[in-house]
């Protein structure tokens, strides 16, 4: 433990207290759960920072519209104003694409994604959001960064867990990265381990907490691109010296990607979560690319909506991911089971 935090612990006790109050007010129904008509799958973390809760809410959107269903995504979306058309039909009435529109990085990399498979309520106000869009057919809520959010009802919580930092070291906020403490894994239906296959340790400490099945997901690259017009080939970008840089909860695991990929990067700049590129911030990263002996730049999908891309003189490639997710029947059988087992408890 740093300085820093040995200094901020103190703070994690009333945290920790607020937080099991919190819990256990809603657990034995002191605060009311308000429910959506319709099924909501939440899909959260126990920990700030990357762990590939969006490409999961992506990877999931994408089968629930494949199947037929109507799907809606409910997110807060960090640091973004948004806006949605108010409502003109009714729950017989299948949805029609939104036009909403949002500065938050995450809504956008989700909206270029799914495109108008998936309709979005955006905002701290989930509940009206869901019953905006449960108005114009939408029967499939997919809570972004639901597990915290407790006083939406939800039919099945998954929970991601990071295998190279599966529990922030063990510290609340503020001193660690501990949404929760570990007890709060009780909540669970699901666990999905990223950036690992195996993981014993991980599955232990996760088993002393919870009977939830565990499940694994890895990152893939989908597709290397320009967002400049003109078009840069994917294996183009492997046979140049890159400079790596991105504004994510988990940096090094980006870079340690990239090369497992096969990219040749020669230097990386970081930058705070959702961090937005000024032309200081540009400047800054080219200087220290061109020091590097780097001939390009390579980012994430995310940051491409933070950057101004015509701002920069280099060449410029950005990383499009997906999630793939081992034994992806027997998660989908059991996601779809532990939905049911809840709409059966609550129809006695």
């Amino acid at each position: 433990m740093t300085l820093k935090d040995s200094l901020l612990w103190p703070l994690t006790v009333p945290y920790g207290a607020v937080s099991r109050l919190r819990s256990r007010a809603y657990r034995s129904g002191i605060f009311k759960q308000q429910r959506l008509p319709g099924n909501v799958i939440s899909i959260g973390n126990l920990t700030t920072g990357g762990t590939g809760k969006t490409p999961m809410v992506i990877w999931i959107a994408e089968r629930l519209a494949s199947e037929g269903k109507s799907v809606g995504i409910l997110t807060r979306g960090y640091r973004g104003e948004s806006a949605l058309p108010p409502a003109t039909s009714h729950s017989n009435v299948e949805a029609k694409p939104t036009a909403l529109t949002s500065t938050s990085d995450e809504v956008q990399l989700m909206q270029a994604r799914l495109g108008d498979r998936v309709a979005f309520g955006v905002g701290a106000d989930r509940l009206a959001h869901g019953q905006e869009l449960a108005n114009r057919g939408i029967h499939w809520f997919l809570l972004d960064d639901g597990f915290q959010h407790l006083q939406l009802a939800r039919d099945v919580d998954i929970v991601m867990i990071d295998a190279t930092n599966p529990f922030g070291g063990g510290h609340l906020l503020p001193a660690g990265r501990l949404r929760e403490p570990k007890t709060a894994l009780a909540r669970a239906d699901l666990i999905v381990v990223t950036r690992s296959s195996h993981s014993p340790a991980v599955e232990s400490a996760v088993h002393r907490e919870t009977n939830a099945p565990v499940f694994y997901a890895q990152t893939e690259l989908d597709s290397v691109y320009s967002p400049s017009s003109a078009p840069l080939e994917t294996h183009d970008a492997r046979e140049q010296d890159l400079f790596a840089f991105c504004g994510i909860g988990n940096p090094a695991a980006f870079v340690a990607d990239l090369r497992s990929w096969g990219f040749q990067i020669v230097g990386h700049k970081f930058f705070s979560d959702h961090h937005r590129y000024t032309a200081t911030d540009i400047r800054e990263i080219e200087s220290e690319a061109r020091a590097a002996g780097a001939s390009g730049l390579i980012c994430t999908e995310k940051d491409r909506f933070n950057f101004p891309c015509s701002s920069s003189a280099m060449d410029l490639w950005v990383c499009a991911i997906s999630l793939r997710v081992e034994r992806e029947q027997d998660f989908w059988r059991a996601m779809m089971a532990a939905i049911e087992s809840r709409k059966a408890g609550l129809a006695r």
